[in-house]
């Protein structure tokens, strides 16, 4: 995948048959919207690519190392996921007030409940504690009602979210909500998790930014992010996501979620 991705970006021509084979099914299903294609001979096409978001998130994919060792002789074992994920829950089977937990080791997964037929991952801890205040707000955004007995809820916890075991864990669900920051980070790990779920990921936000706009009140630490959230919410389809960005010249944080 590597050698395809390095390719494409020199604008050397590759098999796209064979480099379709090794895309993940949601994005293979999606190829058309992510890439055009020039053919230039026999089993030759030059690709351009139509998501630079997607595209991305696909090379930093295959550039992970293949396991924990393996980065740790790169010199960094962080650039690799644990083997081990723990997740936070709140599900409708719940005896206390304290989430309850969800191991998953590679393809194996401990776990003590039954899934929802949703489930909404809520980036910060704080609004993961007042899960129902979030719950709510899902349930303005989406125009019926969310409840425990219809939705789990998981605490995405920044980036972990993104590691491709709990990835394919949250493939069993119907649907994926995700509750993240409106800003540069946000919208790419979406993204991440967009290339991961395809159809069944969808980013949380009000049908309306207007009345959010006073909950814009982080100033991006570089240029370069801000206009990298721009960037990421146009090519997602989030038009009035990047007009409030553009209006208010700041990001949104969700824990003003819990202040309205």
């Amino acid at each position: 995948m590597n050698d395809y991705l390095k390719k494409i970006l020199k604008g050397q021509a590759i098999n796209y048959e064979a480099f379709l084979k090794k895309l993940p099914e949601a994005l293979r299903q999606r190829h058309r919207e992510l890439f055009s294609t020039e053919k230039t001979g026999p089993n030759r096409w030059r690709v351009t690519v139509l998501d630079e978001a997607v595209f991305e998130t696909l090379r930093e994919q295959a550039a992970t190392p293949v396991s924990r060792v393996d980065a740790a002789r790169k010199g960094d074992s962080h650039r690799h996921g644990t083997e081990v994920s723990f997740l936070l829950v709140y599900h409708h089977a719940l005896e206390s007030t304290r989430p309850d937990s969800v191991v998953i080791t590679g393809d194996s997964v401990d776990i003590g409940f039954r899934p929802a037929p949703r489930v909404l991952v809520v980036e910060n801890e704080r609004n993961f504690y007042h899960y129902r205040q979030m719950l709510a707000f899902a349930s303005d955004c989406l125009g019926q009602p969310l409840e425990l007995n219809n939705c789990d809820v998981v605490l995405g916890g920044g980036n972990r979210i993104t590691r491709a075991s709990d990835l394919n864990w949250l493939n069993g669900y119907h649907e994926v909500l995700c509750a993240f920051d409106y800003d540069a980070g946000g919208l790419q790990m979406f993204s991440s998790v967009q290339a991961a779920l395809g159809d069944k990921a969808c980013f949380l936000q009000p049908a309306e930014w207007k009345p959010w706009l006073g909950c814009f009140r982080k100033t991006p630490d570089a240029t370069e992010r801000f206009t990298k959230a721009i960037m990421l919410a146009e090519d997602l389809g989030f038009v009035s996501l990047a007009q409030a960005f553009r209006a208010t010249g700041k990001f949104m944080e969700q824990e003003m979620i819990l202040d309205e």
